[in-house]
């Protein structure tokens, strides 16, 4: 479970720490990541990977339901978090889990055919970087799926920032064009975003899943 340090401009580890705690608890996976999930495994349902890695895996809640829905992929997981580690592995020893920095992925060049990542991209300082690492890390052809919020309305936006900072845990909220673009800058090719029907905050904090995959060339 060796890894970098993240960024010290991103929350803290121990909020994850602790958060693990909590993070399996059935009303927490049915109201933030459990139809997340189920439009992820969708999508790569259609063109199974070999060689899939999620990124900011928690407690590998989707690392063992990708195993279960492609038993023919091999599976790896990683998160800046020990806590939300030691449980991923307590819950699944057939997933390889990682820890490392989203911002500078402990794997090698052209290692995955697939990158998935559910609500943990807003807690990530540098986006830009990561969505590089996410080319870096992908075979050409690859796909990248990722599920965060995005609050349609930019006074959102903002506030979820400075309240975000506020509490000393600071995230960024993109909006679909802001990934959309930065995607496009990283080498990717934005193949669809689609929001994602959630309860509570359907309409101010709607999830929205992004699939885009890296050139070929």
């Amino acid at each position: 479970m060796a890894g970098p340090e993240p960024s010290p401009d991103g929350p803290r580890r121990w909020f994850f720490d602790l958060w693990s705690y909590v993070y399996d608890a059935e009303w927490v996976q049915r109201v933030v990541y459990r139809n997340e999930h189920e439009a992820v495994l969708a999508a790569l349902r259609h063109e199974p990977p070999g060689d899939v890695l999620d990124v900011g895996c928690g407690t590998g809640q989707l690392g063992r339901r990708l195993r279960a829905a492609l038993p023919d992929a091999r599976v790896t997981g990683c998160d800046f978090s020990l806590g939300m580690l030691h449980r991923a592995l307590a819950r699944d020893r057939g997933v390889a889990w990682v820890r490392g920095d989203a911002a500078a992925l402990p794997f090698r060049d052209q290692a995955f055919d697939a990158v998935v990542s559910t609500q943990a991209f807003h807690w990530f300082p540098a986006q830009e970087a990561v969505l590089r690492e996410f080319a870096r890390v992908l075979r050409p052809g690859g796909r990248f799926l990722l599920t965060v919020v995005m609050p349609p309305l930019a006074a959102v936006r903002r506030l979820g920032a400075v309240g975000s900072r506020a509490l000393g845990q600071p995230f960024r909220w993109m909006s679909a064009a802001d990934l959309h673009r930065a995607a496009a800058a990283a080498g990717f090719h934005v193949e669809r975003q689609r929001r994602i029907f959630r309860l509570p905050g359907a309409l101010l904090f709607p999830p929205v899943l992004t699939v885009a995959r890296r050139a070929s060339g």
